[in-house]
């Protein structure tokens, strides 16, 4: 029991910065393990469309020599394992690389391989004409058919074949579509032999593995107080110190930037996740809302109270494909009424080139988008500002939107004074997710290290905690709201936000217990819906659902339908929802006198 397991996470995703393992291996005391993240449905795309074109090798290609290569020596020589997701679409491939490049260096590190997530060749079979988007309820199969290709279908797979890889002696295990909280459960599922049902371990290792799995947001990358955050050039990266009972203390490497408080961790713990009482992976299902968080130290967070309620039958599916092609382009205007000018450019050149789609006998734009970035203010009619035209339109053909990148150069002599050269212009297929539930029972999966088959079982489906079933309590409502007395939201909790195919979730966590009431009062499922319908200049209130999380005093808004169709399908300039929670920051919240009087005054 007396026995911790140190995990350190090193990236968040496809590209993330070289600094973490280094600063793990320099800084961090008797790690274990380093976990790697590199994949998100959009990466799974991309991967594919590579495979697809002959122009990639479907895995993170850097994972070997950036990531490993360069440290694998010290690696060995601390036996410190590493588990990463790098594989993506080709994990046997990812593996192969990282051997040759070893043996290139005199090493010989043994490397375990868990593939059969990917059932990209398995399209046809695995949608039908019932199967739903788990999100809308919309026919998957006529996204499939109105495709322009199909780049990847993959099913989100768990932690025991990794853990069977860890207990073959691997040192290396690369992994495919792995759930990303798997990474670290495998590690923790391995040492300390904790079953296929023994959900509560399973929820805690999963908990852990969530909060490790993003890198730095959980040591203070993105958080709401972004001033108490020293040092973001050298910002820590995450170590678990995980235990048998599933307990868990979130920490970083001393003499590294970043903070570790109650606050960074609650944001963390709510990314992504849409209802806390049942968040759903491979292994188990989640029920957060009793997680305790506490302080025991400087840049020292203590976690405990998850539980795990089952395991569902199904797996998480995720499809990318292409439908159309986007033209794009960032057009500076200087001068002055820069911001009438850039809105004045947008029009015409859609305008321009909607003639000439019109004269080449090709189909207009599917749709057009413009955005104005900068130039307004209360003087800028006078006053000589810089804007950015920022010029979207979706087309089926490719023909047809180069047509626009083309003709859009044209500008900085046929129209408006003070346009300049574009920042950006281009062109690119428009990629599209859909996310859908598909029977654990047809994935088979396999584990191999060194190319020696290892024998593993997926656990089944499974029940626990049946007692568990009613949501928590909402948080009762205050009876000594003083009326005219408002503060904002972010004087009263911390938020983040986080983005899952076509809708986003924004995380308010009360910063004292005794201010949930008020924000309770005032975020309702109406008013933040008509909150963001006018923030984001939506046609209609989106549907919310707000759950209640009263172990960390915090609340879960579901944003339903407000992803413009989700990351690269999106016209949105923000279209991986990163500033959702900012426009919710400013939300005023009605307090009593005492509480005003302490924010405000004080």
């Amino acid at each position: 029991m007396s026995k911790v397991i140190r995990i350190g996470a090193a990236t968040a995703f496809f590209n993330d910065s070289r600094m973490g393992i280094a600063q793990l291996l320099e800084k961090a005391d008797a790690l274990d393990y380093i976990i790697f993240d590199f994949l998100a449905e959009s990466v799974m795309g991309g991967l594919g469309r590579g495979l697809e074109a002959g122009t990639g090798a479907g895995f993170a290609t850097d994972f070997a020599g950036v990531y490993i290569l360069p440290h694998l020596h010290t690696l060995l020589d601390r036996k410190i394992r590493i588990v990463a997701n790098a594989g993506g679409l080709n994990p046997a491939g990812c593996a192969e690389a990282l051997r040759a490049g070893a043996e290139a260096l005199g090493l010989h590190p043994r490397i375990g391989v868990v593939e059969g997530d990917n059932l990209t060749g398995r399209v046809s079979e695995m949608v039908g004409a019932g199967t739903r988007d788990m999100f809308d309820g919309s026919s998957v199969l006529d996204k499939v058919l109105g495709a322009d290709q199909v780049n990847s279908l993959v099913a989100y797979t768990g932690a025991f074949p990794i853990a069977a890889a860890l207990g073959a002696g691997a040192d290396i295990v690369v992994t495919g579509r792995a759930v990303d909280s798997a990474l670290a459960l495998g590690a923790l599922i391995h040492e300390f032999g904790w079953g296929s049902d023994d959900f509560d371990l399973l929820a805690a290792g999963t908990l852990a593995g969530h909060l490790l799995e993003c890198s730095a947001q959980v040591t203070g990358g993105t958080f709401t107080d972004w001033r108490d955050v020293p040092d973001w050039a050298g910002i820590g990266m995450p170590v678990g110190e995980c235990s048998a009972d599933g307990s868990l203390v979130i920490t970083k490497p001393q003499d590294t930037g970043g903070i570790v408080t109650v606050g960074t961790v609650a944001e963390q713990l709510l990314y992504e996740v849409s209802d806390p009482q049942r968040y759903y992976v491979a292994d188990t299902v989640c029920d957060f809302t009793d997680v305790h968080l506490t302080q025991v130290g400087e840049d020292r967070v203590a976690v405990s109270g998850a539980r795990g309620l089952g395991r569902s039958a199904d797996l998480k599916a995720s499809l990318t494909y292409e439908q159309g092609w986007r033209a794009a382009a960032y057009i500076p205007i200087i001068g002055l009424e820069s911001a009438a000018k850039a809105r004045r450019l947008g029009e015409e050149l859609f305008a321009r080139t909607g003639t000439m789609l019109r004269a080449s006998q090709l189909p207009p734009f599917d749709r057009t988008h413009c955005d104005v970035i900068g130039g307004d203010g209360p003087d800028s009619a006078n006053t000589a500002t810089t804007a950015i035209c920022r010029i979207l339109a979706d087309h089926p053909d490719q023909q047809g939107a180069q047509m626009l990148v083309q003709e859009q150069s044209s500008a900085i002599s046929h129209m408006s004074v003070g346009i300049s050269i574009s920042l950006a212009a281009s062109t690119r297929p428009i990629q599209r997710i859909t996310g859908f539930l598909l029977p654990r029972s047809i994935v088979s999966q396999s584990v191999t290290v060194d190319g020696s088959k290892v024998s593993f079982s997926v656990p089944g489906e499974g029940t626990a905690h049946a007692d568990n079933a009613l949501p928590p309590p909402q948080p009762a409502l205050p009876d000594d709201i003083e009326a005219g007395l408002t503060v904002p939201l972010i004087r009263l909790a911390w938020a983040r936000r986080g983005d899952k195919g076509n809708l986003f979730n924004v995380a308010v966590i009360a910063r004292r217990s005794e201010y949930l009431p008020y924000i309770a009062a005032a975020l309702t499922e109406h008013s933040v819906g008509v909150h963001y319908a006018c923030a984001l200049a939506m046609d209609s209130a989106p549907g919310v659902e707000r759950f209640s999380v009263p172990g960390f005093s915090a609340l879960n808004f579901v944003v339903a339908n407000s992803m413009d169709g989700g990351i690269l399908a999106s016209t949105s300039i923000d279209c991986v929802a990163k500033g959702r929670a900012q426009m919710l920051l400013d939300f005023p919240v009605p307090v009593s006198r005492v509480v005003y009087e302490e924010l405000i005054r004080g």
